[in-house]
């Protein structure tokens, strides 16, 4: 609380962005619509990449995907729920590191398995399938 903020806060005026305590973004029709064609466009490519085959490399593939993926995450969290290094006090900004870190977690674990997946479980060739006991 500052010095010139109330005890209290009525409700209307929390709502309607008059309030002391809090600088939350409100989004708008045109910053909605803005996130919603970027989401549709983000989702659109990683689908024209695969069916169009794009690219030679299937590992380039995944990388564009990914990348496409994470960009789509940042899209969703500035349009969708208003993060920016201003509002509650830096602490959205702090939330988006956070989860930037974990989709970075995430995104390098769902390739390091997919990848053992790929090398440990996939059907072997015939010159390997004599050679079993």
């Amino acid at each position: 609380m500052t010095a010139n903020a109330p005890a209290t806060e009525d409700a209307h005026e929390a709502h309607h962005g008059h309030s002391h305590g809090h600088e939350a973004a409100h989004g708008t029709f045109k910053s909605y619509m803005i996130g919603f064609v970027l989401s549709v466009i983000l989702t659109a490519i990683p689908f024209w990449l695969v069916i169009a085959g794009v690219f030679e490399s299937s590992t380039v593939t995944a990388a564009w995907i990914m990348g496409l993926g994470a960009v789509q995450i940042l899209v969703h969290m500035i349009f969708f729920l208003h993060m920016n290094p201003r509002s509650e006090g830096g602490w959205t900004m702090m939330a988006l590191i956070f989860t930037l870190l974990l989709v970075a977690i995430a995104l390098a674990g769902s390739l390091w398995v997919m990848h053992h997946l790929n090398t440990n479980m996939m059907p072997m060739s015939p010159e390997m399938m004599k050679t079993m006991p």
